[in-house]
């Protein structure tokens, strides 16, 4: 078992145990910087996220916002698809933009003025969703737009993370298909991917127990913000 892989794991699986997303959104690019190709590393990184936020939408699935859910199904997985297929023989950076985006988002609640900017651009939401999904699709950082729009609703905590957690899920369970569906061929094993799997289902066990149940609705969305600054700088910096 790759340790770099184990390690990379442990670490995005808490961040994901807590906000929904994190496994591939950190995962990806730690995986390629460590000198593995996308396709090798979505094919172990999707399995986890999805063992995840399965678990996430089974505690919670009361809580799933199903409007917003319908649109990213038809506006953002069709783009998933198109863009992945299509992203196995080139590469796009948009690391800066995107980034950018997220601290904007982050800031929201400090300055007025970036608040009232985002919330006419969340209005607009069958392009943005459309945007996500070109996003995901290419660089697999659709997560952080996701969580961007979902912040931006105000929904109490277990209502935010499985929202996320179910278009997360959805997200990669199309980019797996699709991948397979191509006769992309991986270089782990099975049991390699399955152990990288039950490690991120025992990491999500205990940090639910641990660090989430403990996290009230107020100290939820500061820590959200706060998640959401430093996933854009990352970004900026990457």
């Amino acid at each position: 078992m790759p340790v770099d892989i184990l390690i990379t794991i442990l670490i995005t699986a808490i961040i994901q145990s807590v906000f929904g997303v994190g496994v591939l959104l950190f995962g990806t690019p730690i995986l390629l910087i460590l000198g593995y190709d996308f396709i090798n590393a979505l094919s172990v990184l999707l399995p986890v996220s999805i063992a995840i936020n399965s678990l996430q939408i089974i505690k919670h699935f009361q809580y799933i916002d199903i409007p917003f859910y319908k649109h990213l199904l038809i506006y953002s997985i069709p783009f998933v698809i198109i863009f992945l297929f299509l992203v196995s023989t080139k590469h796009v950076n948009i690391n800066l933009l995107v980034g950018s985006f997220l601290v904007l988002v982050a800031l929201k609640n400090i300055f007025p003025t970036i608040e009232q900017k985002l919330e006419k651009t969340f209005k607009h939401e069958k392009i943005y969703f459309s945007l996500m999904g070109v996003i995901h699709g290419l660089t697999n950082l659709g997560g952080s737009l996701l969580t961007a729009i979902v912040h931006s609703k105000n929904h109490e905590k277990n209502s935010s993370r499985v929202t996320i957690a179910i278009c997360y899920a959805t997200f990669a369970f199309f980019q797996l298909i699709t991948l397979l569906l191509i006769g992309k061929q991986f270089e782990l094993s099975f049991a390699e991917n399955m152990s990288f799997l039950q490690i991120g289902v025992f990491v999500f066990l205990i940090t639910e127990e641990i660090v989430y149940n403990d996290i009230d609705n107020k100290k939820y969305r500061q820590f959200f913000s706060v998640f959401l600054l430093i996933s854009g700088l990352l970004l900026i910096i990457k």
